[in-house]
């Protein structure tokens, strides 16, 4: 199998276009089949091991797409991690101003 990276990159405003072309083996993995992806190709697609792929097929060639990601996917883990380390303190402390009783809301 011939894997085909086309990189399109936009530098100044102008759209430029790079193909690098790598030869892998098609592989029997159990009951299935599978190709092996070069790190240049993981790199360029911005994912790494373990990562979602959406896969289709487009015009006779294989399209794979890094999975879209929910924005705030993690965070509650994250935030949770934070707090169980007691890692939370306020970076920027409460403070008032001088003239806040005299505000009219």
């Amino acid at each position: 199998m011939v894997i085909t990276l086309l990189i399109r990159q936009i530098r100044a405003g102008i759209l430029i276009t790079q193909e690098m072309t790598m030869r892998a083996p098609v592989r029997k993995m159990g009951n299935s089949s599978g190709v092996i992806l070069p790190k240049p190709i993981l790199t360029q697609l911005g994912v790494q091991a373990g990562d979602d792929l959406d896969l289709s097929f487009d015009d006779g060639r294989i399209v794979l797409v890094p999975a879209k990601r929910h924005p705030r996917a993690g965070w509650a883990d994250a935030a949770k991690r934070i707090a169980e380390a007691a890692d939370d303190a306020m970076v920027w402390p409460e403070f008032g101003s001088a003239d806040d009783a005299d505000l009219k809301w």
